[in-house]
């Protein structure tokens, strides 16, 4: 340690004030002046189970890639989507056929069809909330079954899909774009 970085204090137990002349004997303690970064990694949750510190997605990730789907026919993400934490979903799409695509979310089962620690579920309900942005806030919404038009192929369009934590979804896109397509998607999660 620098010397130079150290500082006299009184000690707690010292009623003596700094401007007074007199003090205890050994009434100062060493106090160093430096400063040492600490790093919160999680917390030990009151279950005892270790949970780490959550964070946004950096970039798009879970690229999929499905090839002359069929009008009318549809792809569901091949992996289950963790929102356990997140909030927002971040979808991107590039399609080869320009033109209306139904986008949903299901409600997503485990390798032995369990949602969290139900077994069975309904792996094909949509997740619905009552959603935070929504007027009436009594009722429940799916959070997402909606048509977009794609108007332009071959480029990356990106939605945003809020309300979702706490859920373990897939995503459904029906192609009604008039003609095969190809279908790549990639998500990101946000906080």
């Amino acid at each position: 340690m620098n010397p130079d970085k150290i500082r006299k204090v009184y000690a707690p137990y010292s009623t003596t004030g700094e401007q007074v002349g007199q003090t205890p004997l050994e009434g100062y303690v060493d106090v160093a002046q430096a400063i040492y970064p600490a790093v919160n990694t999680g917390i030990v949750d009151e279950t005892g189970t270790w949970q780490g510190i959550k964070s946004t997605d950096t970039e798009f990730f879970d690229l999929q890639a499905d090839k002359e789907i069929a009008n009318g026919a549809e792809i569901i993400s091949n992996n289950v989507i963790d929102m356990q934490y997140h909030d927002i979903l971040m979808i991107a799409i590039n399609v080869s056929n320009a033109g209306n695509f139904v986008f949903e979310l299901l409600q997503a089962g485990g390798p032995n069809d369990e949602y969290f620690n139900l077994k069975p579920s309904n792996t094909a309900a949509n997740p619905r909330s009552t959603l935070r942005t929504d007027s009436a806030t009594n009722t429940f919404d799916s959070i997402l079954s909606d048509t977009e038009t794609l108007g332009t192929n071959n480029v990356w369009t990106v939605f945003k899909c809020n309300d979702l934590k706490g859920y373990k979804i897939k995503l459904k896109i029906t192609n009604s774009s008039g003609g095969n397509s190809d279908i790549l998607t990639a998500i990101m999660r946000v906080l």
